[in-house]
């Protein structure tokens, strides 16, 4: 990996990878028009924000739109080892990412998410998010994505607090006990 970026527009750069970050929604609402019930954005809810809370939603919004356009300029280093493993990492995270999406569209309203991803992972949407873009940071051998990529964890990471209070004040005792039987980031459930 490089710390001196090597930037040139081309038809096989990092965009092509990128593309996932802009097109994850309509991939998500296309999973659920096509194996669930038409309403994963209302089964997946939004982050209950305390009184006063100040949400920095715009920064993690304006760093994806940063790394997607520094991935245009960002040539994959196709035939390397850099690449053959990046790109294993990153479809690695994109099944990851479809599996999760196909297990909420699946359940039913009102329930816990806690089939296929969700047994080894409360958060696998944030999971394959990071092996999408660590994938990304290492098929272009770049370290400037790789730190970038990590910044904008920062945000959804913080935010997993907010959204397991939420689902404890919407679950109870249920998700609690998923809590407890399920690791937070990944793992073997117990």
């Amino acid at each position: 990996m490089s710390w001196i970026p090597t930037l040139e527009i081309g038809f096989w750069n990092a965009w092509i990878l990128a593309l996932f970050m802009l097109l994850h929604p309509l991939i998500m609402n296309f999973v659920d028009k096509a194996v669930g019930t038409g309403n994963i954005n209302q089964k997946m809810g939004d982050v209950p924000a305390e009184e006063g809370e100040k949400r920095p939603i715009p920064i993690p919004t304006v760093l994806l739109i940063v790394l997607f356009i520094y991935s245009i300029f960002l040539p994959l280093k196709l035939g390397t080892p850099w690449f053959n493993v990046g790109f294993a990492i990153y479809l690695v995270g994109i099944v990851m990412f479809l599996t999760s999406m196909i297990t909420a569209a699946k359940t039913p309203m009102g329930q816990i998410f806690s089939r296929g991803m969700y047994r080894y992972s409360r958060h696998p949407l944030y999971i394959s998010f990071l092996f999408i873009l660590m994938g990304i940071s290492m098929a272009s051998a770049s370290w400037v994505f790789l730190l970038l990529s990590m910044g904008w964890m920062f945000f959804p990471i913080s935010q997993v607090a907010s959204e397991e209070q939420g689902c404890l004040e919407s679950f109870g005792n249920e998700y609690q006990e998923y809590m407890h039987r399920t690791p937070k980031w990944l793992g073997i459930p117990k």
